[in-house]
């Protein structure tokens, strides 16, 4: 099935949806720096990336017309900042919103099913009225607003058509969630807003992925069995005691906390412990494992424990932030994350190079999709179209 991905950054979401049987025929992307990091794991080889031809443009200048009606699936994040909590929550007003020109995308493509990805920011009650704005825009893409109509006049016709008009036209279902990352085993605790839709004439009956792992089993295998520590060779006198939330948790519930038979949130150790015990040859050097110096903790930026998922990666508006993307060591020390780790938080495979300085590499990262999640939505939403 052929698809398209719209604000394609460095293609995490793309390759999520690859990896789960999409056909790339477009990577719509304005930065430049991010369409040179594609291209060159696409010029190196990388499998997942291969597919589908980088296109460094502004999505408002994209022609869709070049490929109408041969798209099944349509993916993309629009930009967060509009409605990011770290940003400056301008939704509608800021000229970073592209959510209009994922309407027009949709209306103009006919995608059979569409996948966005947001901010968890976006559902802030100081924007419920554009966020149902955005969802009716989607599930009625063809009504368009009228010229000198604002949004607010152009939701309440769309309400009023959907809630007393049966006439025939594109029309798609839409279903949203607010996902963690870590309750699908990625080792990040990232929560964000994913919208689908499926074409109505369609009939779909589609839901999200029910979550897989929990911070629960974690504990368990922590706190009751030991196996957590075991696994990772830590002697007893180096692990850290029992969390006191944890402990108020098993007074109140006892072993009923544990009837769940979900996997355990994966830990930063779980991710790059390896990466930790590594020596490189002697003389070589890897820019993607470099350590960068300075790091410093401050209220709110205390880092990512070791044996915990990760922060949330973030890209920031005016830099990188340091908490976010730092190491916390059980003594209390910090480091800052390299760049290899911070790509295996976010699900990148280790062939994926990051051909940036560590800034610019770390903004990249924090901007992406966990490939491990977008594979899981993608997938699903595979099937479901293959058993339409």
């Amino acid at each position: 099935m052929n698809s398209m991905e719209l604000f394609a950054g460095v293609g995490g979401l793309a390759m999520g949806t690859a990896m789960a049987g999409f056909e790339h025929q477009a990577l719509v992307e304005c930065d430049r720096r991010c369409c040179d990091t594609m291209r060159e794991n696409q010029r190196q080889g990388v499998e997942i990336i291969s597919g589908g031809a980088v296109y460094e443009m502004d999505v408002a200048d994209f022609d869709f017309g070049l490929f109408s009606e041969k798209i099944d699936f349509l993916s993309g994040g629009p930009p967060c900042q509009p409605f990011s909590i770290g940003g400056r929550h301008g939704a509608n007003l800021d000229r970073r919103d592209m959510f209009p020109q994922f309407f027009r995308a949709v209306r103009e493509l006919r995608p059979k099913a569409f996948l966005i990805e947001n901010v968890r920011g976006l559902l802030r009650s100081s924007f419920a009225n554009y966020f149902a704005y955005i969802v009716l825009q989607l599930a009625y893409p063809d009504i368009l607003p009228k010229p000198e109509e604002n949004w607010r006049e152009h939701l309440a016709r769309l309400e009023q058509h959907h809630n007393h008009n049966s006439e025939p036209g594109l029309h798609y279902r839409i279903t949203f969630r607010l996902l963690n990352a870590a309750d699908y085993g990625i080792p990040q605790k990232r929560e964000r807003v994913f919208i689908v839709g499926f074409r109505a004439d369609l009939q779909s009956s589609w839901s999200f992925p029910e979550p897989t792992h929990s911070e629960a089993a974690l504990n368990y295998q922590k706190w009751v069995t030991g196996e957590y520590w075991q696994k990772h060779q830590i002697p007893l006198a180096e692990q850290p005691p029992i969390s006191p939330k944890f402990q108020r948790q098993l007074q109140r519930q006892g072993m009923n906390l544990f009837t769940s038979i979900m996997q355990p949130w994966q830990t930063v150790r779980d991710a790059i412990s390896d990466l930790l015990a590594e020596k490189l040859p002697e003389g070589e050097k890897r820019s993607d494992r470099l350590y960068n110096p300075g790091a410093k903790t401050y209220p709110g930026h205390t880092g990512s424990p070791l044996d915990e998922p990760a922060k949330t990666l973030k890209a920031g508006v005016h830099g990188v932030p340091g908490g976010e993307n730092m190491l916390a060591w059980p003594d209390g020390s910090v480091r800052y994350l390299t760049i290899r780790e911070a790509a295996r938080l976010q699900g990148f495979p280790d062939n994926y190079c990051f051909p940036n300085p560590w800034g610019e590499s770390m903004r990249q990262i924090g901007n992406a999709v966990p490939i491990t999640l977008a594979h899981l939505l993608s997938e699903s939403i595979y099937q479901q179209l293959q058993a339409i």
